[in-house]
């Protein structure tokens, strides 16, 4: 067990590490006093990039829902209050979904209920049809999320619809929505390809948008749901899209499966989308798509709007804050590039420091093990090389030599 002291000072070195690398420049080619004459070029050379992102926090819903083991409703309570605190203005709070599909969000009421609501925060909730819908206005919901799919096989193992099925249900949620003055936000699946499918025509999936927005939905968010997308697909994707639903409707879901999406973003930003949509810790995965490790994380994503000059007004040490806190809830190191070097950082400073508090001797009481580090970067890549490699969707040479989709645990992906 990491105690309470260690995990305190381990968060503090770790957030003041955080702000000292934070607020580096990494444009600035040189020491002389024109930097903002560098970043006008760099805008005018890989720009131009929006002045604000909106950041939409997904962890407490799509980051909590595929773990295993139940989380307290007091945690994932705590997880958005907290978050709130850090200046984001989006939260998603929850799913009313069916406890038998996503045993995760069975407690939607009590948490919904139970969140400080903080003026100029939304939470907005999932809902897949019009009882859940009915579920989260009976809560309190103020705004609630669809979530579609451009791929037949994946709606139907997600929602256990069709594609056209699925519409028409949303067709009656926003109708329903309208009329008590929720707001509605759409999501897409498999925008840059499925588990079951393969490959998902662009066509495909500007049908489904579109569709959505045209029912009423006021942003799109395109999901890369098995985080198979590159910067030229999405470039493709966003070059498509850009002629059916006005690009300031559109958002971004980049899940890291391949280490793309940060690079996804960036081509995204240059498009002129000022929506990202990132989790806490970079937590998340989908359970009906094998395969999909964790969104990107949210500090991943600050660390390098930073640098580009774009002001999404959430604080960085608050938010790394919560980063430690949740992973030390769920007994596991974050999967943020970000928060793993400096929590690796901070982890040799403080042994550093007790090693020289104890003036040579040989009582080690008070030196800090690297085993009580609440993350650990070793840990963790060790772990991604067992683990999430393991869950990866890889062609199947011995069960599948025709390259055919098969069930869920034989899945093939072919680029």
């Amino acid at each position: 067990m990491i105690s309470n002291k260690i995990f305190s000072k381990t968060t503090k070195s770790i957030l003041t590490l955080g702000k000292k690398n934070f607020n580096r420049t990494f444009i600035s080619l040189n020491n002389n006093n024109n930097k903002e004459n560098e970043f006008k070029r760099f805008q005018n050379r890989f720009g131009p990039f929006p002045e604000y992102v909106k950041i939409v926090e997904v962890g407490p819903r799509d980051g909590l829902q595929n773990e295993k083991i139940i989380v307290p409703t007091t945690d994932k309570i705590q997880l958005i209050n907290r978050l709130a605190q850090t200046g984001l203005s989006v939260v998603e709070a929850t799913s009313f979904v069916s406890p038998k599909w996503v045993p995760q969000m069975a407690d939607n009421k009590e948490v919904l209920r139970g969140i400080e609501k903080v003026e100029g925060v939304s939470y907005p909730c999932l809902t897949p049809n019009i009882q859940g819908f009915r579920a989260a206005l009976d809560a309190g919901a103020k705004e609630i999320a669809l979530f579609a799919a451009a791929s037949e096989s994946f709606s139907k193992k997600n929602i256990n619809a069709t594609i056209e099925e699925s519409l028409a249900r949303y067709k009656d949620v926003c109708d329903a929505a309208k009329e008590n003055g929720i707001k509605v936000r759409g999501y897409v699946s498999c925008v840059l390809g499925c588990p079951y499918e393969h490959n998902v025509p662009i066509s495909k999936v500007v049908y489904v948008s579109k569709k959505l927005y045209e029912f009423g939905c006021y942003e799109i968010s395109l999901g890369d749901t098995i985080g198979i997308g590159t910067p030229g697909a999405t470039h493709k994707l966003l070059q498509a899209m850009s002629q059916a639903i006005p690009m300031n409707a559109i958002a971004v879901h980049f899940h890291d499966t391949y280490g793309q999406a940060l690079a996804n973003i960036l081509t995204s930003l240059q498009f002129g989308i000022s929506t990202v949509d990132s989790s806490v810790s970079g937590l998340g995965g989908c359970p009906y798509a094998k395969g999909a490790t964790g969104n990107v994380a949210t500090e991943d994503v600050l660390y390098m709007m930073k640098d580009l000059g774009i002001n999404c007004n959430v604080d960085m040490d608050k938010l790394m804050d919560v980063s430690l806190w949740i992973s030390k809830k769920l007994n596991r190191s974050p999967s943020s590039k970000v928060s793993l070097a400096l929590s690796h950082k901070a982890a040799n400073s403080i042994s550093n420091s007790n090693s020289n508090n104890t003036n040579n001797n040989n009582n080690t009481n008070n030196t800090t093990k690297s085993s009580e580090i609440p993350v650990n970067c070793n840990t963790n890549i060790n772990k991604m090389a067992t683990e999430k490699e393991k869950q990866h969707i890889f062609i199947s040479s011995n069960n599948n030599p025709n390259n055919t989709a098969t069930k869920t645990d034989q899945s093939t992906l072919i680029f």
